[in-house]
């Protein structure tokens, strides 16, 4: 049995998406999702927006957020180059959910959460000035005012590609990470994250559960990441996501399911301009996070 009624990992404004909370939640509605989250970069400051939006569309809401981390793990070369990466992700990002949360009342275990966060955002504007900093002594001035006015909530690197882009620097997004600000590029400039294990610590206290995102990114070879995952406390991988093909996600689940793990199912989208459609993610229910299942 399958289920394509999931879709746990999206963006809005209020990071580095390209649409508003609404409009997200009736992209998911019209693509027949039913349980659907919003997970903006080390915010969550479109939470009550999303969930109002999705009770008028008849959407369950799980309140989350793609917490930026420290890798926690070093990468494989040789796997790299077997999954045909040139070279890995300098953060780990790590989904949190708190289904049992309703965002605007009274919670003071995910309050806490929230305090802890802040800082995380609030850390994204210094790094934005450093990066056009870099690109200005590269010979491409930014004003960081006109990058930060692209974000409603967590300015992030795809805000700075967009500028780039209008301003004749690169052609594209593509190209402006690729070549300037990807990581350990030209002008590229990392930011204090958390460890994962941290980060695992502070969800769970606040009742939540969490899932790493997008696990092909870190080059980590599928058994030693899974392992180490259950070992620190992670409760699932993000076996189902728009950058696997069918065999990884078999394998990343396989592994999931040996080890005690769970699966998160999510297209990490991002808006019509990077791609057509979110939701359409068919995942095995039974081996979903078990608060995250549609009853």
């Amino acid at each position: 049995m399958w289920t394509q009624h999931h879709d746990l990992h999206s963006h809005s404004l209020h990071s580095d998406g390209e649409h508003p909370v609404e409009k997200v939640a009736e992209l998911m509605h019209a693509e027949g999702v039913k349980t659907w989250s919003l997970t903006d970069h080390d915010t969550a400051s479109g939470w009550a927006e999303a969930a109002t939006a999705a009770a008028r569309l008849g959407l369950r809401f799980v309140p989350g957020v793609e917490i930026t981390c420290e890798p926690t793990l070093p990468p494989d070369r040789n796997h790299l180059q077997r999954i045909g990466r040139e070279r890995a992700s300098a953060s780990w990002h790590l989904l949190a959910y708190f289904p049992e949360h309703a965002p605007g009342g009274n919670d003071d275990s995910v309050d806490s959460f929230k305090a802890w966060l802040a800082p995380r955002q609030d850390g994204r504007l210094p790094r934005m000035e450093a990066m056009c900093q870099r690109l200005g002594e590269l010979g491409m001035p930014v004003d960081v005012e006109t990058v930060c006015a692209k974000a409603s909530g967590s300015v992030g690197r795809p805000h700075l590609a967009e500028r780039m882009v209008e301003l004749g620097y690169v052609s594209s997004k593509f190209e402006a990470f690729e070549t300037w600000i990807g990581d350990g590029l030209p002008a590229f400039v990392p930011h204090v994250k958390p460890t994962v294990e941290e980060a695992v610590r502070v969800v769970r206290a606040a009742g939540g559960v969490t899932s790493l995102a997008h696990p092909l990114y870190y080059g980590v070879p599928t058994e030693r990441l899974i392992e180490h995952l259950a070992l620190i406390g992670v409760d699932a991988v993000e076996a189902v996501h728009r950058s696997h093909d069918d065999a990884y996600r078999h394998e990343l689940t396989e592994a999931a399911v040996r080890h005690g793990l769970a699966v998160s199912v999510g297209s990490d989208f991002h808006g019509l301009s990077w791609q057509p459609r979110p939701g359409n993610m068919p995942v095995r229910p039974t081996t979903l996070i078990q608060r995250l299942r549609v009853e």
